[in-house]
């Protein structure tokens, strides 16, 4: 697909603003004397496995562009692919920005007992997101048709 997609810049901002609103939204949840919920890691294995998910969808695209399949690619999966990806990158970096934000209040105060188990969990769900964001942009680089020149 020609379209230029969601950029690793535009990735970064979005996990730049979700993360900020979630440090606002926790620190002040959590200045009345709550604690930030414990995060479970079924959310690191469904980031992960979304992000295999989105990459084996891609992968028969960019087995077609490369000239190493001898099936029709339909052009609608195509762009279905295009658009799962997209998605996949903007799902990434908002759900690494909302536990880094998450991970940042827990971080603060390790003198809890509580907080010490969260920052492990919390660092793995941020990692995890961009694991998401960054099979989204593979995907798109993937999915990538460069203009054909008028001279050929």
């Amino acid at each position: 697909m020609s379209s230029s997609g969601v950029r690793a810049r535009v990735a970064v901002l979005v996990t730049l603003v979700v993360g900020l609103a979630s440090w606002l939204l926790w620190k002040l949840l959590t200045g009345g004397g709550t604690l930030v919920p414990r995060p479970s890691w079924l959310a690191a294995v469904l980031l992960v496995g979304m992000a295999a998910f989105v990459a084996g969808w891609a992968w028969p695209v960019r087995s077609y562009l490369a000239g190493r399949s001898t099936r029709r690619l339909d052009p609608l999966r195509a762009a279905r692919v295009v658009v799962l990806a997209q998605a996949a990158t903007l799902t990434g970096a908002a759900a690494a920005g909302w536990y880094a934000g998450q991970l940042a209040v827990v971080a603060s105060d390790l003198s809890l007992v509580a907080n010490q188990d969260r920052v492990w969990r919390l660092a793995v769900l941020v990692g995890a997101g961009f694991v998401l964001a960054a099979a989204g942009l593979l995907a798109q680089s993937w999915c990538r048709v460069d203009p054909r020149d008028d001279d050929d």
